[in-house]
């Protein structure tokens, strides 16, 4: 099955990749990005649509409705916010996109870019986890075709890409160590875009996707 797939996030860092993966990937026919301002990417498998509003897609659905594969990696950091912010700009909104996204194609696969360490149960003391865990958990319960939530730790990010986060600058030199000795924690985003595409296509066992789930299914 060829992939036609909705990307969310592609002017961070993590979009980003994960769209440079999605352009070089055989499997992948079409790619629409859906942002709030231009990602600058051009590409022949490649639309955007500019949409400010991803609290109320209903504009735009009449535009997204042939497409089988969502990634969205849209999020914030939760650094200096209080909860209902954080909770808004997370569970509120991913879940306001989504509902609206199965709607028009339940048998859609949908894709979130999560976090190593959320929470499942929505009973731990980190606030951002709680959150995170309560976005996968009614992810999953919307009847999509399949849903995945998968959980990076450190990022390698991917060469000559624009919008890597300064401070990877400083501390990419950890990765090669942390790798060798804690591999669990640690991965490039190539793979967890590699990752998120296969599991698309090939499926997983599991819905939540720790990162020696994410090596796994990267290859």
């Amino acid at each position: 099955m060829k992939i036609r797939a909705i990307i969310t996030g592609a002017t961070g860092m993590v979009g980003e990749g994960v769209l440079h993966e999605a352009l070089n990937h055989s499997e992948v026919e079409s790619v629409l990005v859906i942002n709030r301002k231009p990602c600058g990417v051009i590409h022949p498998k490649l639309k955007e649509i500019i949409h400010t509003d991803f609290y109320d897609i209903s504009p735009i659905l009449g535009q997204i409705s042939n497409y089988n594969a969502c990634y969205f990696c849209l999020g914030v950091s939760s650094v200096g916010m209080k909860e209902a912010e954080y909770f808004k700009l997370t569970y509120t909104l991913t879940l306001n996109f989504a509902e609206k996204l199965n709607s028009i194609n339940s048998g859609m696969t949908f894709c979130y870019i999560s976090g190593s360490a959320t929470d499942s149960t929505e009973k731990r003391k980190s606030m951002w986890a709680r959150v995170k865990g309560k976005t996968e958990n009614d992810l999953m319960k919307l009847p999509f075709k399949a849903v995945y939530n998968f959980r990076p730790a450190f990022m390698l990010p991917t060469k000559g890409l624009k919008n890597t986060l300064p401070y990877y600058k400083y501390i990419s030199w950890i990765y090669p160590i942390g790798r060798r000795l804690f591999p669990n924690y640690f991965s490039t985003l190539a793979e967890l875009g590699q990752a998120i595409i296969n599991t698309s296509i090939r499926g997983y066992s599991k819905q939540i996707l720790e990162v020696e789930d994410i090596l796994l299914m990267s290859k």
